[in-house]
């Protein structure tokens, strides 16, 4: 009883002890506002580096951002984070609303923050994620970027 039982006392320690995600690197592709490609890799258990690679307005967004990743406890794979980075951004300036006609340029520079969630299978390499994304343009463009979103589908590695 005692070589059966000791095992099962440690590998329960082991599994309670054990937290946060369960994968170092994850790729896939973000819809919703700017859709594009979107690569999260993990530096440690609870910050990441997010990079969204994205198209809107006819034309492009470079978004880089690093995340704090914080787990429910309650529900294994599920997660909340928040972060913060930067973007790069150059448009079709007729085709992007939120550029009046006194802007004559394409061209932003600008801080990002980021909530959101995700959840990652383990039965499959899949991790589902929900984010807003609210920016601020300080070059080019200034001012209120607006609050941005998106569904992000990511394969595992």
């Amino acid at each position: 009883m005692k070589k059966t039982l000791l095992p099962l006392i440690f590998i329960a320690l082991i599994s309670l002890s054990v937290s946060g995600q369960d994968y170092k690197t994850s790729v896939g592709l973000r819809a919703g506002l700017p859709y594009g490609v979107t690569a999260k890799h993990f530096l440690s258990k609870t910050n990441a580096v997010e990079g969204i690679l994205a198209s809107s307005w006819g034309g492009f967004v470079i978004t880089g951002l690093y995340e704090n990743e914080h787990w429910t406890g309650k529900y294994p794979g599920l997660n909340w984070f928040w972060g913060a980075g930067a973007h790069v951004g150059f448009w079709d300036h007729d085709r992007n609303p939120n550029f009046d006609d006194t802007y004559g340029g394409n061209a932003v520079l600008g801080l990002d923050a980021i909530l959101g969630l995700e959840y990652t299978f383990d039965e499959i390499p899949l991790n589902l994620s929900i984010d807003l994304l609210p920016t601020f343009n300080i070059i080019g463009y200034t001012g209120w970027g607006g609050i941005n979103g998106a569904i992000s589908v990511r394969y595992v590695f």
